[in-house]
């Protein structure tokens, strides 16, 4: 049977609209790049060193979110009331903040004036500007991918599981390492797919706290901006890049794809 026979006419439209809105701007991309161009923007000593950027820092951050998001999902979801509604709105903040609000709100944090930032200055330790400022922009602006990957497939799982392992004797970490981390493995592997893609992307708070600095700062995201922009580069450069980092996003979902658990 054709599933899609029992989808209303109106969902169908709405819906190729929804996906044309999407794929138009990818489409009119791929229309004005040529191979020629990607290759010559890529042989770049600029265009290699932000691509390595790029992913060593994203690589550094989805590390990091998993570490300190999935615990915090599961906390979300195990706990009710007035404090997980607070924290997970917080969480929930970067997803709906302006991205150069949080590069504002991160260099009022461990800015040399910052609320941090002059405790750190005594100790001589810099952060704005620097290699370690990319990786804590990108952790703000991913980590809720995250959380909400991991919280989301936790609730769709019974707790019935985890109520029985603790009934039977079991303690809170040989539960939760048999029983709420398998349940969520499906959701880990969705939030590291998600969070590294939003990580290479990042744009907004990396340029207003980490700046611009190529080799140390500048990731692929910057370079686009910066040769559309024309520093030192053309139109048809930003185009290239633009195109290489959509198909690097790709090409690290289908590869996630292939061993991602299917239901």
């Amino acid at each position: 049977m054709e599933s899609h026979k029992t989808i209303p006419a109106l969902v169908l439209l709405l819906g190729g609209v929804a996906a044309l809105s999407i794929a138009l701007p990818i489409f009119a991309l791929l229309a004005r790049a040529d191979l020629q161009d990607v290759i010559a923007a890529l042989s770049t000593p600029g265009a290699l060193s932000a691509l390595r950027l790029s992913f060593v820092t994203a690589s550094i951050s989805t590390v990091l979110c998993v570490l300190v998001g999935v615990p915090l999902a599961i906390f979300l979801t195990e706990y009710s009331g007035l404090l997980s509604q607070v924290v997970r709105a917080l969480v929930n903040l970067p997803l709906v903040m302006p991205p150069l609000v949080g590069g504002l709100a991160l260099l009022l944090l461990l800015g040399r004036t910052g609320v941090l930032g002059g405790y750190f200055a005594e100790l001589g330790i810099s952060i704005p500007f620097t290699t370690p400022a990319v990786v804590i922009a990108q952790v703000f602006v991913a980590l809720p991918f995250m959380v909400i990957s991991v919280e989301g497939t936790l609730r769709a799982q019974s707790r019935g599981f985890r109520d029985v392992a603790s009934s039977l004797g079991a303690s809170p970490t040989q539960t939760l390492m048999r029983i709420t981390l398998p349940l969520a493995r499906s959701g880990v592997f969705a939030g590291i797919v998600l969070t590294f893609a939003r990580a290479v992307g990042e744009f907004g708070a990396t340029a207003l706290f980490a700046g611009n600095r190529e080799g140390v700062t500048q990731t692929m995201p910057l370079v686009i901006y910066t040769a559309f922009n024309g520093g030192g580069a053309n139109v048809k450069t930003a185009i290239s890049l633009a195109l290489l980092l959509l198909f690097t996003a790709f090409a690290v979902m289908i590869f996630t794809k292939s061993w991602y658990p299917q239901r």
